[in-house]
C-alpha cells in the first residue's frame, strides 16, 4: 500500500540517513564555529532548521538537559558547547526566531555548478555580505521601459 505524502519531504543529501544526518551535524558544528559557512544552497537551506532549533534550545540554560542533549549530539566538536550558551544564546536571548541569513552567490563554474550559498548567524563579528543588488530606477531596463512609456504615451 502506498501512502500520500503530506507536507514536506526530507531532501536526499549524502548517501543515506546516517550520511545525511552526520553532513548536517558537521555543517551545524561548523557554523557554530565559524559563524559563516559556505556550502550549496540545498545544504543551507536543510540545515538551517537545525541551526536555528539548536539556538532555540539554548536559549533555555544550560542547566536544561533537553537543551543539553541537543547539544550534544548536534556539536561534534564539544568545545563549542560552551560558546554556543554563553555566547551565541546571550545573543540572540531577546529575538524570537530568524537567527540565520542565507545569501545566495554565484555558481562556482569549474566544479558541478551547485547553487551555491552563504549562510551565518547574525549578529556575528565578520564583515557583513555584500546584499544582491536590486532593480532600481537607473538600470538600463528600467531606463528602457520608461523611455518606452513615454514614447508610446505622447503618440496617442
Amino acid at each position: 500500500v502506498l501512502g500520500i505524502s503530506h507536507g514536506r519531504l526530507r531532501r536526499r543529501i549524502g548517501l543515506g540517513p546516517r550520511s545525511r544526518l552526520d553532513l548536517l551535524r558537521n555543517l551545524v558544528t561548523k557554523l557554530v564555529r565559524h559563524e559563516r559557512i559556505e556550502t550549496t544552497r540545498v545544504r543551507a537551506d536543510e540545515m538551517r532548521f537545525y541551526a536555528e532549533h539548536l539556538i532555540e534550545h539554548a536559549k533555555r540554560g544550560d542547566a536544561d538537559p533537553q537543551a543539553m542533549r541537543l547539544a550534544d549530539f548536534w556539536l561534534t566538536e564539544k568545545d563549542l558547547v560552551h560558546k554556543l550558551f554563553k555566547v551565541l544564546a546571550p545573543r540572540f536571548a531577546p529575538h524570537q526566531g530568524g537567527y540565520t541569513r542565507m545569501v545566495r552567490i554565484p555558481k562556482n563554474d569549474n566544479l558541478d555548478r551547485a547553487e551555491r550559498a552563504v549562510i551565518e548567524y547574525k549578529g556575528n563579528p565578520l564583515p557583513p555580505l555584500p546584499l544582491p543588488r536590486r532593480d532600481g530606477e537607473n538600470t538600463l531596463v528600467n531606463q528602457l521601459l520608461k523611455g518606452y512609456r513615454e514614447e508610446r504615451g505622447t503618440s496617442v
